[in-house]
């Protein structure tokens, strides 16, 4: 097993030799700019890592990694015209670039374009893999609406949260690690553990991306700080409040969740107040810290040495010690 940079390294080389641009522009030059926003490549750097676990050459699972890398940013392009959002890694977001119709359209045929990557495979492969893209691309759709769905509600229980983020984040995550062991064609199990893990790491992920959405740094954030509290999402961090909040300050969070100010300020500060005078800042870093121990627990099942299992693990505390 490599080092992290060096799988980023062979996915950034990738995308700086490959041009996605052709015509009609107006439908390539979106897909080529998102792509070229980089950002750390978690998920294709996992498929990656897992094909080299698991007795491979990674580079045999570089078209499966570049789909994954692919639909991730098309469902990226997606939801931020969903959530109106201004901001991507710190640049203008494809639709306030390119208008609301080819953010659309762009999308769309990224996902057409993720899934031709897996025809370099021989038909057994392929046919794994396309079946699990397959389930993932639905699972990241269902849990978008659900999140969606949640910004209507006032009702929604913590168990409802965690399964949305797990279908929109987690399976992704999961399907990435899962793809390097079929390209690896490990077994069954370690496929299926190995699935579990991401899983496990996703939550855990999602989880402290919520958190930084509200207490990270605007400067290494990339995206606007205080965005979820804008759109009245239903976090894990406003979850928690609810549940511990004393009865003014829930009437007060209530409130703030009830309207969308056309100047935002105000509101962010007060949500964040109350999130940490309730202690769901730490409610959540635990939660966060759970869901991390379960992939490691789930990692020592493995059929795999110890030192790889070392250093998935060292993976893991790094990421969950990230910034941005």
């Amino acid at each position: 097993m490599q080092s992290i940079g060096h799988y980023q390294q062979i996915i950034a080389d990738y995308f700086d030799g490959h041009s996605f641009q052709k015509e009609p522009a107006n439908l390539y030059q979106p897909i080529q700019y998102i792509l070229s926003l980089g950002g750390k490549r978690m998920r294709p750097v996992l498929t990656l890592m897992a094909a080299d676990i698991f007795g491979a050459d990674c580079r045999e699972a570089l078209p499966a990694a570049v789909a994954v890398e692919i639909f991730h940013n098309f469902s990226l392009v997606h939801d931020d015209i969903m959530d109106e959002a201004p901001l991507r890694r710190g640049h203008q977001t494809v639709h306030e670039k390119w208008g609301l119709n080819t953010g659309i359209l762009s999308g769309d045929a990224m996902l057409i374009l993720a899934y031709r990557y897996f025809e370099t495979y021989e038909p057994e492969t392929f046919r794994e893999l396309a079946k699990l893209f397959s389930q993932t691309a639905l699972e990241v759709c269902e849990g978008q609406q659900w999140d969606v769905d949640f910004e209507q509600r006032n009702d929604v229980s913590q168990a409802e949260y965690l399964k949305m983020i797990e279908y929109k984040t987690a399976v992704l995550v999961a399907a990435a690690m899962k793809m390097g062991g079929i390209v690896a064609k490990t077994s069954k199990d370690n496929c299926d553990l190995i699935y579990d893990f991401g899983l496990n790491l996703g939550i855990a992920f999602q989880l402290q991306d919520d958190y930084l959405d509200a207490f990270g740094d605007p400067e290494t954030f990339g995206k606007q700080v205080g965005g979820d509290i804008i759109e009245n999402k239903k976090t894990y961090l406003y979850l928690k409040a609810i549940e511990q909040a004393n009865p003014y300050e829930r009437e007060n969070l209530i409130q703030w969740f009830s309207v969308k100010p056309e100047d935002a300020s105000d509101k962010v500060v007060a949500v964040k107040n109350i999130f940490t005078h309730t202690g769901a800042d730490a409610s959540t870093r635990s939660a966060i810290e759970l869901y991390t121990l379960k992939a490691f627990d789930t990692l020592e099942k493995t059929d795999i040495g110890t030192e790889k299992k070392q250093l998935l693990r060292e993976f893991g505390k790094k990421l969950m010690q990230r910034k941005v």
